[in-house]
């Protein structure tokens, strides 16, 4: 690899973590010696590039440091088209062309030599089960979940009843039919998973959550990874129990 491309990754893996980043984790993840990344940052800082840090506690990149415009490797123009792929054929309409549009933007400002990748992306398997569509203005979603806006949904539940919710949207999951809105409900105080094609009927209302979307997703995750590690416990104890009879 050449010092120039090996400094530029060595920035990029600064720039997508959340912690300090070793020298040594830098060294194994570009398949090179610890000497070799300890020249490397010192010639970055000598650079002027805003990392703080030192041998044997790790790295760290100041935000605002600017990059040269979209220099992408092969595997990560790729990587952006699985992941367009995907969400023009699993997203909403608005969705589907804004993916589209990066494509469209990837392919203007890469080199020649890589502009075939965008033609001939790895194959990727996607659902075969038709999509049910949505019943409710995603991209105004979407939008509610950005600015923190509430919510009034008439929602369907599996068993036909309708109940009038005042939900906090904090993100969308998408599965492979259907498409689901995460969100606090204010009638059950608790968090709810709503069906995008069960909505009856949407409000989107000009009042703000109190509590930020960072909180409260990081929230729900805890809140998924407490259910997940009760059911695995139960399953032990289940498993346990049946060796013990047999």
């Amino acid at each position: 690899m050449r010092r120039a491309d090996r400094l530029f990754r060595v920035i990029q893996i600064l720039r997508r973590a959340r912690k300090p980043v070793t020298a040594s984790a830098i060294a194994e993840e570009l398949e090179t010696s610890l000497r070799t990344i300890y020249r490397d940052m010192a010639q970055l800082m000598a650079d002027r590039v805003p990392i703080r840090g030192e041998a044997g506690t790790g790295y760290v990149l100041d935000g605002g440091f600017d990059m040269p415009p979209l220099m992408l490797t092969p595997d990560e123009i790729e990587a952006a088209m699985l992941g367009a792929q995907w969400v023009r054929s699993q997203g909403d309409p608005q969705l589907a062309r804004a993916a589209a549009d990066l494509v469209a933007k990837i392919g203007a400002v890469i080199p020649e030599h890589l502009r075939p990748i965008l033609m001939e992306p790895s194959l990727a398997s996607f659902s075969m089960r038709p999509k049910v569509a949505d019943s409710v203005d995603m991209a105004r979603v979407r939008a509610a979940i950005r600015t923190q806006g509430k919510i009034s949904l008439i929602y369907c539940d599996e068993e036909g009843r309708e109940t009038l919710r005042i939900v906090w949207p904090i993100a969308v999951s998408y599965w492979d039919s259907v498409r689901i809105i995460v969100a606090w409900c204010e009638m059950r105080r608790a968090f709810r998973h709503f069906r995008t094609d069960r909505v009856r009927a949407a409000e989107f209302l000009d009042v703000r959550y109190p509590t930020s979307r960072a909180r409260l997703r990081a929230a729900w995750m805890n809140e998924l990874k407490e259910t997940r590690d009760e059911r695995r416990r139960r399953v032990d104890a289940a498993q346990r129990v049946e060796a013990l009879v047999e």
